[in-house]
């Protein structure tokens, strides 16, 4: 996480009325309406006056559930339209950035705080050599949220839990709602952990057809035969110890 404050965003990007109601209604993907969505949300936020939290006491709890409750696993994992949905991955209790980027962003909406989609290319530097050979080397099609909180529009990355941090000898990323939250570009051992390289920008909802060709395009191997998910049979948990 940044330790410099998020600068304001400038006049022309601060939501307008417009915006606003359309950066917090639901989507197909972003379906925070859902029963499953909305139970999700009242779990993380029971016993916490929401009128009395405000909007950034709101993500940081929304971060945490979002990062710890959904298992990070890139193996078997549902990159149909049904499954990037956020009902569906609360209800497959796993996935990985593509899936927890947009529950996070639907959990957000859900409360009323203006999220969006954001997608990267990055180099990651502690993957496994199995799943290095899925990926085709080293550089993957990333996915995490912005949202709009205090006039800034803060990156946010509830990716990696507390047990897949540990294993791989990183510390876990943190939210303050207050600056951005991206992969630490060093690891607990001072080793380089993760760049981030091509920058494809904010999208209102998921881009579904962007989201597939890049997978497609960059990382053929790692889909299964019927191209809308990723090979099974791994752990990345496991991985990590081999």
């Amino acid at each position: 996480m940044t330790e410099t404050l998020t600068e304001a965003a400038p006049a022309s990007e601060r939501p307008t009325a417009d915006d606003l109601a359309r950066l917090t209604a639901a989507t197909d993907f972003l379906d925070h309406e859902h029963p499953t969505v909305r139970a999700f949300v009242d779990k993380a936020l029971k016993g916490i006056d929401r009128d009395a939290a405000g909007p950034v006491d709101l993500a940081v709890t929304l971060y945490y559930a979002v990062r710890d409750g959904i298992h990070y696993e890139v193996y078997g994992a549902d990159l149909s339209p049904q499954g990037l949905r956020a009902s569906s991955i609360i209800t497959g209790g796993k996935g990985f950035c593509l899936h927890k980027s947009v529950l996070y962003a639907a959990c957000c909406r859900a409360v009323g705080i203006p999220a969006r989609l954001h997608y990267s290319d990055v180099r990651n530097h502690l993957a496994s050599e199995r799943l290095r050979s899925y990926i085709g080397g080293d550089v993957f099609f990333h996915g995490l949220a912005t949202v709009y909180l205090e006039g800034r529009w803060l990156q946010v990355t509830p990716v990696f839990n507390k047990l897949l941090c540990r294993l791989y000898g990183m510390t876990p990323l943190e939210f303050d709602g207050r600056s951005d939250s991206l992969y630490h570009p060093f690891d607990a051992q001072g080793r380089q952990s993760m760049e981030f390289l091509t920058d494809h920008g904010d999208f209102d909802d998921v881009p579904y057809a962007f989201v597939m060709e890049n997978m497609r395009r960059k990382h053929p191997k790692f889909l299964d035969e019927g191209g809308t998910g990723t090979v099974s049979g791994g752990s990345l948990a496991d991985e990590a110890t081999a």
